[in-house]
C-alpha cells in the first residue's frame, strides 16, 4: 500500500505547498499552513461530485412574477431594523463577532420568539452540547421553548434531519465547525467552509428556510475562512464592541433586503441582550455637563441619526514627540485634522497631546463628524466648554473649508427632538435648508468663522 502524501494548505486562501512556509506566498497571512492528507491518486478514488444544477430554464425578464417580499418579526426591534424590516423567507445570513460578544445569545432568543409564534426552528449546534443550550436558555427564560436542538456537525447528518423536519428557519452555530464527510481536510479549512455554506444555500433557496450562520473571527476582527463565504449570503452582520463597554453594536456591511450600515444597539444583561430603543437619549445620558473638550455631533447609521458625545483633550507635551491618540475615530483623519487647526486656526499644537474619544464605544467613520472634532479640540485647548444647547456637524478640508454633508434635516430633526435648539453646520446646507421652528442654523465657511461663532478662539 503506497504511502499516504501530505500537503500544507493556508487556511486563510487555500494555497498548496509540499512545504512548510512560516508565510503564505498567495495572501500573506502568518501561520496559517496547516498539514492536510492529499487525496490517494494511486487507488483512483471516486472524485467528490457537486449536486446538479436546479433545472430550471431561461426566463424572459417580464415573465418573472415577483410577488410582495414577506418579512417576519424576528422579536428584536433592533434585529428587525438592521435587517431592513424583518427575516425574509429563504435567506442565508452570516453573523460574525469576537468570542463572548452575544452572537449566540441573541439568536437563541430570535429562535426563542419565533418558536413561540408556532414557527418550526432547528438550533444546530457543533460546538456546545445540548445540556449547555439548555442552561443558557434557562438563564434567558426559554427553557420551555418548542425549538428542536440538534447537536451535529457533520453536514450529511444536518442535510437528512432538516429534510426530515422541514423547518421554517435555521439557525447553524457555528459554519466553522461543519464538515462534509465525503472530504478528506479537517472541519474549519477553506474548503470545508465553502462546500457547507453552499449546501445551506442551496437548501435555502430550494426549501424557502431562513437560515443564520454564525462566523467565526480572525484576531484581526474579519470573518475566518473564505472571503468567497461572504459574497455566498444574502446578509452580513458584524457585531462591534467589546467586553469593557455597556453596549454591542450590531452593523449590517452587505444587505440584499435593505439598507448597508445599519446599525442596532444592544445592552447585554444577565436576560440577554436588551435592544437600546432611544440610542442618542442613551449615549448622552453620562455626558459631563459644562467641562471643555466635549462637542455634541449627530450623524448617520444607515437610515439612522444617532447623537453622540465627540470628546479631545489637548495637554502639554513634555516629551519630544507629542503623542497622538483616538478612539473610535480613524487616527489618520484625527492626525490630519490636528494640522488643520494648527495651520488655518493658530492652534499651537506641535507641543501638545491630543487624545480623542468617541463615547458610549462608537466608531465614526463619516467626513461629516470633522466640524465637530475640531470643535471639541479647540475647546479643550482654550478650555471654554461648548454650551449644551449646541450641536455641530461639517466636513472640514484641507484650507480649512467647512464643506456641505449630506441629509441635514434628518439631523437637525433629532437633535430637535433631544432639546438642541442650536446648530453650527457648513452655510451652503444651512443656506438649502427650510427654517425649522425653535432651532437656529449657524452656517460658517471656515473652521475659524466657527471657532469665533462658539468663542473658542485662542487669545491673541
Amino acid at each position: 500500500m503506497p504511502k499516504k502524501k501530505s500537503v500544507f494548505q493556508c487556511s486563510a486562501c487555500g494555497y498548496e505547498n509540499p512545504r512548510w512556509l512560516g508565510k503564505c506566498p498567495e495572501c500573506g497571512a502568518w501561520n496559517a499552513m496547516e498539514e492536510v492528507i492529499a487525496q490517494e491518486t494511486e487507488i483512483a478514488p471516486k472524485a467528490f461530485k457537486q449536486r446538479g444544477g436546479t433545472g430550471v430554464g431561461a426566463v424572459p425578464m417580464k415573465e418573472i412574477a415577483t410577488g410582495s417580499q414577506v418579512y417576519t418579526s424576528s422579536g428584536i426591534t433592533e434585529l428587525d431594523r438592521v435587517l431592513g424590516g424583518g427575516i425574509v423567507e429563504g435567506a442565508l445570513m452570516l453573523v460574525g463577532g469576537d468570542p463572548g460578544i452575544g452572537k449566540s445569545t441573541l439568536l437563541l432568543q430570535v429562535a426563542d420568539h419565533l418558536a413561540k409564534t408556532g414557527k418550526n426552528v432547528l438550533y444546530v449546534s457543533g460546538e456546545e452540547s445540548a445540556r449547555q443550550i439548555k442552561l443558557r436558555a434557562q438563564r434567558l427564560g426559554a427553557q420551555e421553548s418548542t425549538m428542536i436542538v440538534l447537536t451535529e456537525n457533520a453536514m450529511d447528518q444536518v442535510e437528512e434531519k432538516m429534510n426530515a423536519i422541514q423547518p421554517d428557519f435555521c439557525i447553524i452555530d457555528s459554519i466553522q465547525t461543519m464538515y462534509r464527510p465525503e472530504m478528506g481536510s479537517a472541519p474549519g479549512s477553506v474548503s470545508q467552509v465553502r462546500e457547507s455554506a453552499a449546501l445551506l444555500m442551496r437548501y435555502a433557496k430550494t426549501n424557502g428556510c431562513a437560515i443564520f450562520l454564525v462566523g467565526h473571527v480572525t484576531k484581526e476582527g474579519s470573518l475566518a475562512g473564505p472571503r468567497v463565504l461572504e459574497h455566498m449570503v444574502d446578509v452580513v452582520l458584524y457585531f462591534e464592541g467589546d467586553h469593557q463597554h455597556e453596549y454591542r453594536l450590531l452593523r449590517a456591511v452587505k444587505n440584499r433586503f435593505g439598507s448597508v450600515n445599519e446599525l442596532g444597539i444592544f445592552e447585554m444583561t444577565g436576560e440577554g441582550m436588551r435592544p437600546v430603543m432611544n440610542a442618542s437619549e442613551t449615549l448622552l445620558s453620562q455626558r459631563a455637563k459644562g467641562a471643555s473638550g466635549s462637542c455634541v455631533f449627530c450623524g448617520l447609521e444607515g437610515s439612522r441619526p444617532v447623537l453622540v458625545d465627540i470628546q479631545a483633550l489637548v495637554t502639554q507635551s513634555f516629551g519630544a514627540v507629542p503623542r497622538r491618540t483616538a478612539n473610535g475615530m480613524d487616527s489618520s483623519r484625527v492626525m490630519l485634522l490636528l494640522a488643520v487647526m494648527e495651520k488655518r486656526a493658530r492652534l499651537k499644537m506641535y507641543n501638545r497631546d491630543a487624545y480623542i474619544n468617541v463615547a458610549g464605544g462608537l466608531s465614526l467613520s463619516e467626513p461629516a463628524a470633522d466640524l465637530a472634532l475640531c470643535m471639541a479640540i479647540a475647546s479643550s485647548y482654550t478650555d471654554r466648554a461648548v454650551p449644551g444647547e449646541w450641536a455641530v456637524m461639517g466636513e472640514v478640508g484641507l484650507a480649512g473649508e467647512v464643506r456641505a454633508i449630506a441629509q441635514l434635516e434628518r439631523r437637525v430633526a433629532e437633535c430637535q427632538r433631544l432639546g438642541f435648539t442650536h446648530i453650527l453646520c457648513p452655510r451652503d446646507s444651512a443656506r438649502r435648508m427650510k427654517p425649522v421652528p425653535g432651532i437656529t442654523l449657524h452656517g460658517v465657511d471656515t473652521v475659524a468663522q466657527a471657532m469665533a461663532v462658539m468663542d473658542l478662539l485662542p487669545n491673541g
